[in-house]
């Protein structure tokens, strides 16, 4: 599975391994234009037998939709297209918040962590998906 931290200028990214046990962020991608970052999507699902996508929906803290969630959710559906592989969006309110915290406890230098915050966050929005999945089956 992939996860997405959509952004209009990166996408951070994560995998989870085939059980759904683990997540691994992944360098960001930096935005090129539409058809450049659906290529370099597909080759990552290539790469990581992806089967399916999760794309973080950065709803506001109300839970209202704002221009950013419409903007993911028309990306979802326009990567759904593409990539022909079922497409999900999960809730990632404040995944950016802890994902700032994660790295700053972890020592990374503040250059480090600029890079690598989006993908932090999307192993986050992909955890969450995950352990969401898995209360479902229980």
């Amino acid at each position: 599975m992939l996860a997405i931290d959509f952004g209009t200028r990166r996408l951070g990214l994560a995998v989870s391994d085939l059980l759904g046990i683990t997540t691994q962020a992944l360098s960001s991608l930096e935005r090129v234009n539409r058809n450049e970052d659906f290529r370099r999507l597909r080759k990552v699902c290539r790469e990581h037998e992806v089967k399916q996508i999760v794309v973080g929906y950065p709803l506001r803290l109300s839970g209202d939709e704002g221009e950013m969630a419409r903007r993911a959710a028309s990306f979802a559906r326009r990567l759904h297209r593409e990539l022909g592989l079922p497409v999900a969006l999960e809730d990632e309110r404040l995944t950016t918040f802890a994902a700032k915290e994660i790295l700053s406890e972890s020592g990374a230098s503040r250059q480090r962590q600029g890079r690598a915050v989006d993908s932090v966050a999307a192993s986050l929005v992909l955890r969450a998906y995950l352990d969401r999945q898995a209360k479902a089956r229980e």
